[in-house]
């Protein structure tokens, strides 16, 4: 797969308003962690972990002198039913105040069907809002050698799991990269150290509002 296929896709996805729900933001505190659970674009695939979007969050939060912890649990590889045999032990090892679900995309290249994508992400959701656990979901998409109906149906899920579970999503987590020249390592897949700023500075507002509990679903834009 070459960056010529990503370069295909649309510049811009159909965004809907971010809902914000009157509170007056609450300050977090030092026991309170955030979980990431990935696959190798969360987990620095290819480049220093420390150039990573994740270890980029971890950065900004202690420059803003945040008290939240981040625990990064992304593996390479990793697919929405790795992700949701592993949560249980990962909720109760962390007991994270909040949760970003960045998986699917290896779901997607191997071809798995979109209602299989679907039941685990939503199965995830449900496991983390059990443990009172906030999600934030980070939709990803198809290149177009796919096919229109495989790349459509899977670009589906993410917000059709958003609408069920009541959740803020990013349609395409790799939006600000995919279809910038040389923002992709070799393999086409996987951003480069020098495009993990871009995709932090595109989530970050997501999770900006999520910490101090002013999002309240559908989908939340940069």
């Amino acid at each position: 797969m070459t960056t010529d296929f990503f370069r295909q896709l649309p510049a811009r996805f159909g965004l809907c308003l971010l809902l914000l729900i009157p509170l007056g933001g609450t300050q977090a505190s030092a026991a309170d962690k955030l979980l990431v659970l990935g696959d190798s674009i969360s987990a620095a695939y290819g480049i220093d972990e420390a150039r990573g979007w994740v270890q980029l969050l971890r950065d900004r939060l202690e420059a803003q002198e945040s008290p939240v912890e981040v625990v990064n649990a992304s593996v390479s590889g990793e697919t929405t039913s790795g992700g949701l045999a592993r949560l249980p032990r990962l909720l109760s090892e962390h007991n994270p105040r909040w949760l970003i679900v960045e998986l699917g995309g290896n779901d997607g290249l191997r071809g798995y069907p979109p209602q299989a994508l679907q039941h685990n992400l939503q199965r995830m959701v449900k496991l983390a809002e059990e443990a009172g656990v906030e999600v934030l979901l980070l939709g990803m998409r198809m290149p177009p050698n796919y096919g229109r109906a495989y790349t459509e149906a899977f670009a589906a899920v993410y917000p059709r799991v958003a609408e069920s579970e009541e959740i803020p999503f990013l349609p395409f987590f790799l939006e600000p990269v995919a279809l910038q020249e040389g923002a992709m390592q070799t393999d086409g897949i996987h951003p480069t150290a020098e495009a993990q700023p871009a995709l932090l500075d595109h989530v970050w507002p997501c999770v900006q509002a999520m910490l101090v509990e002013e999002v309240n679903a559908q989908s939340c834009t940069p």
